[in-house]
């Protein structure tokens, strides 16, 4: 009895971002449900800043530097960049830009925020000063992978994910520009509130996904 009580099992709720759910939770998750095949994950698609309390998950998906200080974190990710990047058929039509600022003349596929409803301002660094660009274009999207696809058939210029990216790039589907500006940022991680009581399938789960180097 006291075995069967112990062993891993349960629901697990998770909200995430696009990309967080599919570089980083996936990858892992793939095994560990494999291996734990009395736990059931639930993954919801949520590019905002849910309050995972309210909503009822037990668990959120978030960059370090958004964490509430009332959560307990797990680091599940190591850090990343973003990259500029175009279709070799709008770099035919378009000179590459050579700084950020250049982007204001260039069509550019925005991102609309969830959190704030405002559009992302591309986030740059020269020489440890931050530049935020406002970028203008026919397309927003709220969906990385929308962006992804968008760019792809050559409509503008986006700001994705290296990781993303960098099969496209290799392919010669896709050119990276502006390589010298993009900042790394701080990995994702997975956190849930303090006074939240470990079960033995959520225990696993953290020490599952923790990012290891």
């Amino acid at each position: 009895m006291s075995a069967l009580r112990d062993k891993p099992a349960g629901n697990i709720r998770i909200a995430a971002a696009d990309y967080a759910i599919d570089f980083v939770l996936w990858p892992k998750l793939k095994k560990f449900l494999k291996q734990y095949t009395d736990v059931k994950v639930e993954l919801t698609l949520d590019n905002g800043l849910t309050d995972i309390v309210t909503e009822r998950y037990d668990a959120g998906v978030r960059m370090g530097e958004h964490l509430a200080k009332d959560m307990i974190s797990a680091r599940i990710g190591p850090d990343f960049c973003l990259a500029v990047v175009g279709a070799p058929s709008y770099f035919a039509a378009h000179r590459a830009p050579n700084h950020p600022k250049d982007l204001v003349e260039h069509a550019c596929i925005n991102f609309r925020l969830p959190s704030s409803g405002g559009l992302y301002a591309w986030e740059f660094e020269e020489k440890g000063r931050e530049i935020k660009i406002r970028v203008e274009g026919q397309l927003a999207f709220n969906n990385i992978f929308h962006s992804l696809a968008a760019v792809l058939d050559g409509f503008g210029l986006a700001y994705i994910p290296e990781e993303i990216i960098l099969p496209h790039v290799r392919e010669k589907r896709l050119v990276r520009v502006l390589q010298k500006f993009s900042p790394h940022w701080d990995g994702y991680h997975l956190y849930y509130p303090s006074r939240r009581q470990s079960s033995p399938a959520f225990t696993a789960l953290v020490e599952a996904l923790r990012y290891r180097k």
